[in-house]
């Protein structure tokens, strides 16, 4: 049984995807519907799972924790219920407490977690000001970006969050739910 977006997964799936639905389906445990519903365009396809086998997951890409909270944050800050529910499962594996889960979650100022450092604040600021539109990074923000990571660092995380906003996007736009990853957080 499908979950319920607006535009139905093709009939068939081209022979060469259908290895890379079932890895999908077995490490999430969840059927992969945003990859089903690109086999509608194999290139878009094949472009979705480079893009995320190929994504920072730490720790020789930035620490997890960042890269979890980040995702987080942007996915609260695009609106997009199936990129909360899937970024949020597992939070505490990455040592993330409900409270600070709660606080990117409710989208409030992350100086209410208190077990926040700086610089994951700095992440999160950084985070939900590229998943709004129009995308403006003031002056301030700019400055505790560079003070808080170096450049490479800041394109792993600037990277990171994007992947979150292509997924966003394309998500919406096809009316994906949210598909049951964490229960708690699944808008």
């Amino acid at each position: 049984m499908w979950l319920v977006s607006f535009v139905d997964p093709p009939r068939t799936i081209p022979w060469f995807l259908r290895p890379a639905l079932w890895l999908a389906r077995r490490m999430t445990g969840k059927e992969p519907l945003p990859a089903r519903l690109l086999a509608h365009h194999p290139k878009s396809a094949i472009a979705g799972g480079v893009l995320e086998l190929l994504a920072a997951h730490g720790p020789k890409d930035l620490e997890r924790r960042t890269l979890r909270l980040s995702r987080i944050a942007a996915s609260v800050t695009a609106g997009c219920p199936f990129c909360i529910d899937m970024n949020s499962a597992g939070f505490d594996a990455e040592g993330l407490t409900r409270e600070e889960l709660d606080v990117l979650l409710a989208d409030t100022d992350p100086e209410a977690a208190a077990t926040l450092s700086r610089r994951e604040r700095t992440a999160i600021a950084y985070a939900r000001a590229l998943s709004r539109t129009p995308v403006v990074i003031d002056a301030a923000l700019a400055a505790a970006v560079k003070e808080s990571f170096d450049a490479r660092e800041t394109v792993v995380l600037t990277a990171a969050v994007a992947q979150v906003n292509y997924w966003a996007r394309l998500n919406q736009g096809l009316g994906v739910p949210a598909a049951g990853f964490f229960e708690g957080c699944a808008a």
